[in-house]
């Protein structure tokens, strides 16, 4: 399975803005962008000609990055979303944000999606009391996603519950901490989706 293997701070870089891959490093003084806030590479601090082909470019890359999905699922998420009924943009942050390891990270449940991603692929999250270890799994509205009673003494779940009172999750999401438990309410609308994305860039770009 192809997936990338870099440093992440280096995409963080490269898009100009905290895509918050590296969970608490992001907010800390230790973060890369803070003390070089121009993409990597031996130009990286030159001027670009920003053409609106790059903008639209870069929108995407962004996006994709965020939530760790490359290009080719990214291109199928769209195509969904564009066979929707309502905003085309919205629509793809919405299935983006459904995805499961995005869950387990808005739930508080994991560091970053990075981690949550892992923490999906080993067996550790149950959907409706079945174990899926599928990270792009979607989940619905009344889904109840929850850790894997075995898995609930591993120390990032333990530390999870002891930092739960200062996680803020998301309206459409109920998370029960002392369970380890998340209660799918309803999918997201864009107002509830505090991603940092320009949308309607990813639209034009893919209408071309």
């Amino acid at each position: 399975m192809a997936r990338y293997t870099g440093p992440d701070c280096k995409r963080c870089r490269r898009e100009k803005t905290k895509l918050f891959l590296k969970g608490s490093k992001c907010n800390s003084a230790k973060c890369p962008l803070e003390k070089r806030p121009y993409p990597p590479g031996q130009h990286g601090n030159a001027r670009t000609k920003e053409s609106e082909y790059l903008l639209q470019k870069r929108e995407k890359q962004k996006a994709a990055r965020i939530y760790g999905v490359l290009e080719r699922q990214f291109r199928g998420y769209y195509e969904e979303a564009n066979r929707k009924s309502g905003k085309t943009g919205e629509n793809l942050l919405v299935i983006l944000e459904s995805r499961l390891d995005n869950v387990v990270y808005r739930a508080g449940f994991a560091k970053s999606r990075d981690a949550a991603r892992q923490t999906v692929r080993h067996g550790h999250i149950l959907v409706n009391g079945r174990k899926v270890d599928i990270p792009s799994f979607r989940v619905t509205p009344h889904d109840i996603v929850e850790v894997r009673p075995k898995a609930r003494d591993l120390t990032p779940f333990i530390v999870a519950q002891a930092e739960a009172p200062e996680h803020t999750s998301p309206g459409w999401i109920e998370v029960i901490p002392g369970q380890l438990r998340v209660l799918v309410h309803r999918l997201p609308t864009r107002e509830q989706i505090d991603t940092l994305v320009q949308e309607q860039l990813i639209v034009e770009l893919y209408s071309k």
